[in-house]
């Protein structure tokens, strides 16, 4: 080679060398992650699933990314938060109870030692690690592995306190959230840019109190007064529209109210409150007013929800990371039938969804929010478990626009994230993780993901295998749970099984347990085996706590 070409080489490589170290996402090629949780969402709910609440954010990532339509929670709140933070079935890491469990077990639970949080895991390796909004899994986030958190707590409900002397009348809390988010962001495109981020975003909304901005509220003001009927209806047509394909629409259950009974607390809201999903004609025009106007507030904390992660979006595209940031997006648990008074109680004179109000959704127009499965938030059934599932990312993930019924659920989250920061783990300090890795999912539809998934949550069994699920269930349960005799007898001698195929009948109307009784013995069998295996995984203590290689 003469000079002239070795000297050509040299400034080829020199220019090479510079474009890489003015280029933050060539120089650091590793992923970064932004987790964001929902809560109390109903499966309908985005527009990208159904719904006609304006989220054009989560439709604008599912546009240029994928939706999973068999993808799952726990059922409730803080053992789905445990699920996606470590990877295990909570009761494996003590953030459920389970028949045979103590008290330690549940929403007090601690986890063992070698159960450990994405956090942890990730800052070793090399991350800078945020929280924003709710938490709900034992400890605080940031003796957990997180560099900054903040819940943006004010009071019970989305508003600053309304017994505080000075309040913030421009505070709610899904706003803090996201801007906590976004400063959060901000400092690390300042100061840690070298370094690649994992974000958790867990929005409070909309779980109840039912608190939005009046504006908000506006917007949806007279959508629906046709009633939970109209709306399930025109839901389903539009995810047949979008060729989501989940079964067909199952008949409201005009017999299960909420999962506890409160009639004390129930009274205080009036008589436009109803406990059970009856028939629209059949309520008074006051009921269907303070339902119709409850779903508004409920659509209205959607559509804020949705604003705020947009406000979080641009933020990423402000820094250049967009693009190579996995983006996932979930509820914690179906739409809630509950209804209760708690916090700072309800003023009936006061403005629906102001913060002196304190109203839930209940079993109606949680029914719609479901859409097209049955039941709700706490029981098993696929309107309690199912979940949309968005994940988003471009520099990864060659799919725009695409559905997978690849079957997935909550603890897949964290080994998927292992997975694409390249974390190895110490396989010594416990046992496995029950989640898997969704990246072969991301490009084939058919790729092996479980092959069964196991479900428990107050008095709530099920199992799916394949296509196949069946169910234990309790239609009402004794408040608090763990302190009931129900709770303490649960035995194999309680299971009342139910057979369903979900290839043909998401809806679980068709019980086929007496078509199949050697499948549900089989099944069931199964159900108690995997409940030995987490008893047994959740009493191993092990001074050695997993720690990323």
């Amino acid at each position: 080679m003469n000079f002239r070409n070795v000297r050509n080489l040299i400034w080829v490589m020199a220019l090479a060398g510079l474009a890489i170290a003015c280029n933050p996402l060539m120089a650091n090629e590793r992923t970064n992650f932004l987790v964001i949780l929902a809560d109390d969402l109903g499966f309908s709910d985005p527009g990208c699933y159904g719904g006609e609440i304006e989220t054009p954010n989560l439709d604008a990532l599912a546009a240029g990314g994928l939706r999973y339509t068999q993808f799952y929670n726990t059922a409730r709140c803080w053992p789905t938060r445990a699920a996606v933070m470590t990877g295990y079935y909570p009761q494996q890491v003590r953030r459920d109870s389970m028949p045979g469990a103590t008290r330690q077990y549940g929403g007090s639970g601690k986890r063992p030692e070698w159960a450990q949080t994405l956090a942890e895991y990730l800052r070793p390796a090399g991350y800078r690690t945020y929280h924003s909004g709710k938490w709900h899994i034992d400890g605080k986030p940031t003796d957990n592995g997180f560099d900054l958190s903040d819940e943006a707590t004010r009071s019970p409900g989305f508003f600053d306190s309304i017994r505080k002397k000075n309040r913030d009348p421009k505070f709610y809390r899904t706003t803090a959230t996201a801007q906590h988010a976004i400063d959060c962001l901000q400092e690390h495109a300042e100061e840690h840019s070298d370094q690649p981020f994992f974000h958790f975003l867990a929005f409070h909304a909309p779980h109840f109190p039912l608190h939005a901005l009046p504006e908000d509220i506006e917007r949806y003001r007279d959508r629906y007064i046709a009633g939970w009927e109209a709306l399930r209806e025109e839901r389903k047509q539009r995810q047949r529209e979008l060729g989501l394909n989940v079964g067909p629409l199952s008949p409201i259950e005009q017999e299960v109210g909420p999962p506890y009974a409160f009639p004390d607390q129930i009274k205080v809201l009036g008589e436009g409150e109803v406990t059970r999903p009856l028939p629209w004609e059949e309520l008074t025009e006051e009921q269907q007013q303070f339902q119709a106007t409850k779903m508004a507030i409920h659509a209205a904390m959607v559509d804020r929800m949705d604003q705020e992660i947009g406000r979080v979006l641009a933020q990423l595209k402000e820094m250049g990371q967009f693009e190579n940031t996995w983006i996932c997006f979930l509820s914690d648990n179906g739409a809630s039938a509950e209804i209760m008074v708690r916090g700072e109680g309800h003023d009936p004179s006061a403005s629906p969804g102001s913060a002196a109000t304190y109203l839930c959704l209940g079993p109606g127009f949680s029914s719609a929010a479901n859409t097209p499965f049955r039941r709700h938030k706490t029981w098993v059934h696929e309107g309690g478990t199912s979940t949309p599932f968005i994940v988003h990312w471009p520099e990864g993930i060659r799919a725009e626009n695409e559905l997978r019924t690849n079957l997935g659920h909550a603890i897949d989250i964290a080994p998927t994230v292992l997975d694409l920061a390249r974390v190895e783990l110490d396989e010594t300090g416990g046992p496995p993780m029950s989640g898997r890795s969704l990246k072969p999912s991301f490009d084939d539809n058919d790729a092996a993901t479980h092959n069964e998934l196991w479900f428990y949550h107050e008095g709530n069994w099920a199992l799916r295998q394949g296509d196949w699920k069946i169910i234990h269930s309790n239609i009402s349960r004794p408040f608090p749970w763990l302190r009931s005799e129900t709770a303490a007898n649960e035995s194999k001698e309680n299971g009342d099984w139910q057979l369903y195929d979900l290839a043909s009948d998401r809806a679980e109307q068709s019980n086929l347990a007496d078509k199949h009784p050697e499948r549900v013995q089989q099944m069931a069998d199964r159900w108690w085996e995997l409940r030995d295996q987490f008893l047994h995984d959740s009493m191993v203590d092990s001074d050695r706590s997993r720690r990323a290689n």
